[in-house]
């Protein structure tokens, strides 16, 4: 019997002019689309398609666990 392994990663998406550009962190895959939903649907098929034909050794290379998402304070002029 095959086993299906599922892994949670972090996904941000940023509207980038007319497009909506989505990223995954830990693995520093992105795709990009007309809508938000399906900016993560792409992305969500990159990082199988990644998992998929990459090697083990390259994805533990690749995987990024120490990935902090926060707000920062700047003064500009």
């Amino acid at each position: 019997m095959y086993m299906i392994d599922y892994h949670n990663f972090m996904a941000t998406i940023q509207k980038d002019e007319d497009i909506f550009v989505s990223l995954c962190p830990e693995l520093d895959i992105a795709s990009q689309e007309n809508s938000i939903d399906e900016a993560k649907y792409n992305l969500e098929e990159a990082i199988e398609l990644f998992s998929e034909t990459a090697s083990s050794n390259e994805i533990k290379h690749r995987i990024k666990n120490d990935v902090y998402i926060t707000n920062i304070s700047v003064a500009t002029s």
